[in-house]
């Protein structure tokens, strides 16, 4: 199968296009390299890539419609996976501009060429941002998400609307996936447990938000992986049960489909700190902050879609997920022996 996968050289876009070019699949790839975060790690994760015949890349935005639209004629894929984006809540506030233009300009651009190329699926990267102020938990994919807190979350949102507007207008069949927390090996350097680490081991304090009140639904990359290949080899079909009298906002009459992927079970921002200082053996130096805007305190993924339909269900353990990011983190940055000693 011929896939486009864009943000390839991401984190979830790398682990993903990794499995698939596994199993044989033919990986077209799009990444733009940007230095959101250091791009270094980037390029190892493509160097990777680029061991496998079946992979091809290309250093594009997706903003940028003429050289998109190349990809897309030169290679007709089958099923796009559209993963690129401007990821972070709180940059968000910093360069709105930028999400509007990578998360919803972008988006338009892989829409129109799904749809002039005929693609028999497009898988793209929602987020479970989108509940905002939604305080009811678990957080279920049938709830309404009109209340988000960020311009990040306010674009993921809009990327669902504009999928729904073009399986309607032109039957593509499109999937959202809302990701929980994503970690493990070749993470995001910006994201908490990267930060925790790198500090933790220079034994600086780590920033914690919220006084440490926080949960989160933190969820293994290869769950993750797991579940989007699940998803993207079942295109969607139309819900023959739904109703415009009372609307499901998890489907639709049309080939629409959203589901949360998550590990359905919170773990408590502290516990995950402690995980943390448990498998380096050194006890955090931490600075207590307050909330910070466009944040939610907690998340909580209802995975009942996911486990109906695909009888699918992430459950790797944070303790395992924590050892594996760990082990990956020393050997990437060379970190062959620590001298260190438990502090109570």
């Amino acid at each position: 199968m011929k896939l486009i996968v864009t943000g390839s050289a991401g984190f979830i876009g790398y682990s993903l296009s990794k499995k698939l070019l596994e199993r044989g699949d033919e990986i077209i790839g799009i990444d733009n390299h940007n230095d959101y975060y250091d791009p270094k790690i980037k390029q190892a994760r493509l160097k990777k890539l680029l061991e496998f015949k079946n992979y091809k890349h290309y250093k594009i935005d997706i903003i940028d419609k003429k050289k998109i639209e190349k990809v897309f004629k030169a290679h007709k894929p089958s099923i796009v996976i559209n993963l690129a984006a401007q990821a972070g809540v709180r940059y968000s506030m910093e360069n709105p501009y930028a999400y509007i233009n990578t998360n919803v300009v972008g988006f338009i651009n892989i829409l129109e060429n799904c749809k002039n190329f005929k693609i028999k699926h497009l898988v793209y990267a929602s987020s479970s941002s989108v509940y905002g102020a939604n305080t009811k938990m678990p957080f279920s994919e049938h709830d309404s998400v009109n209340h988000p807190l960020s311009i990040y979350a306010a674009t993921k949102k809009s990327n669902e609307l504009m999928a729904h507007a073009y399986s309607y207008l032109y039957k593509l069949p499109t999937t959202g996936l809302r990701f929980f927390t994503v970690y493990g090996p070749w993470g995001r350097p910006d994201m908490a447990l990267f930060k925790f680490t790198k500090a933790i081991l220079k034994k600086t304090p780590i920033d914690v938000f919220n006084y440490g009140k926080h949960t989160r639904d933190f969820t293994y990359i290869d769950d993750i992986v797991k579940a989007v290949i699940k998803t993207l080899d079942n295109p969607a079909t139309k819900n023959l049960k739904w109703n415009g009298n009372k609307p499901d906002a998890a489907s639709s009459k049309v080939p629409w489909k959203i589901y949360n992927i998550g590990n359905n079970k919170p773990v408590k921002l502290m516990d995950y700190i402690d995980a943390l200082e448990k498998t380096l053996c050194i006890k955090a130096k931490i600075n207590f902050l307050p909330l910070q805007p466009g944040d939610v305190s907690d998340t909580f993924a209802n995975v009942d879609n996911l486990k109906k339909r695909f009888n699918y269900k992430p459950s790797t353990k944070v303790i395992d997920g924590v050892a594996n990011f760990v082990k990956w983190y020393k050997d990437y940055y060379k970190i062959w022996s620590l001298q260190v000693k438990i502090l109570n």
